[in-house]
């Protein structure tokens, strides 16, 4: 029967709302799977953490390729959100190194994310790596350049040097139990030194 364009079509705003809720709830709940039991986690297991069915959580990800690049995308935003928040603090150096610590958490807790999405890459999103790659550099170099304007840094160091030194801790920590403790232990060794205090 047609509508009577009269007659107010019902909203559709809780939908949204209450699919929006489902795609945070499963993305969350993807997140925790990954840091705990690596990219192979199981789908029904991140369904019902999420609290919904597989068919709404393949609705949302009609792969799993699309849900880890969601999962790394979202990690990803949240260390740009937090490098926007330490760039406005008073002490400059302190707030790069509080970011690369946290770069070095994401990091250890990806747990085979990376190797997975490069393995699923012809089924997923092909600028991924490299957009969030910029993302990253851009958010860390505002930092690094804040911190050696104050004289906290030495000049002659880059952010993609940062980065990859960061990048090979965590993949040094990955698979340990405790790999953001061991990472954050490493990534304080290289950033203080040996010596001392």
């Amino acid at each position: 029967m047609p509508h009577d364009s009269r007659t107010p079509m019902p909203p559709a705003r809780p939908r949204r709302a209450d699919a929006r809720r489902n795609y945070d709830r499963i993305l969350a709940a993807a997140t925790a799977a990954v840091a705990e039991q690596g990219a192979d986690a199981s789908l029904e297991e991140i369904a019902r953490r999420a609290g919904v069915g597989s068919a709404t959580l393949h609705r949302h990800f009609p792969s799993r390729q699309r849900l880890l690049e969601a999962v790394f995308r979202d990690k990803v935003e949240a260390l740009c959100a937090t490098a926007r928040d330490l760039a406005i603090g008073p002490e400059p150096g302190q707030a790069l190194v509080t970011w690369l610590r946290a770069v070095a958490r994401h990091a250890s807790s990806n747990r085979g994310l990376a190797a997975s999405l490069i393995q699923g890459a012809q089924d997923g999103d092909p600028g991924l790596g490299d957009t969030c790659h910029d993302l990253i550099v851009n958010a860390g170099q505002e930092l690094l350049g804040r911190a050696c304007q104050a004289g906290a840094v030495r000049p002659d160091i880059s952010i993609v040097e940062l980065l990859k030194l960061v990048n090979a801790i965590s993949l040094a920590t990955e698979h340990e139990p405790d790999a953001a403790d061991q990472a954050d232990r490493l990534l304080d060794l290289a950033v203080n030194g040996v010596r001392p205090a």
